[in-house]
C-alpha cells in the first residue's frame, strides 16, 4: 500500500457499468456516465476488498453471454 493511500481517508462507493465491471468512485461526486452505485460504500481499501470478494469474473458482461451462446449450439 503506498503512503497516498494510507493516508486516503476519503468515502469512496462502489460502482458497476452495463458490462458488470466494477470500480471506485468518490461517495461525494455524480457517477460517471454509464455507471450505476451498486450499493457499497466505505475507505478506500473496504470497497476494494469488496469488489475483489463479489468480482469472480472478469470477462465483460457480453462476451461470457457469447461464450455461453457458443455452449449452447
Amino acid at each position: 500500500m503506498s503512503i497516498q493511500s494510507e493516508y486516503d481517508n476519503r468515502f469512496y462507493k462502489v460502482v458497476v457499468n452495463h458490462e458488470e465491471q466494477y470500480s471506485i468512485w468518490p461517495a461525494d461526486r455524480e457517477n460517471p456516465l454509464g455507471w450505476r452505485n451498486e450499493g457499497k460504500s466505505g475507505t478506500k481499501q473496504e470497497c476494494l476488498d469488496h469488489i475483489k470478494e463479489i468480482w469472480t469474473d472478469m470477462r465483460p458482461l457480453s462476451l461470457r453471454r457469447k461464450m455461453q451462446e457458443m455452449t449452447t449450439i
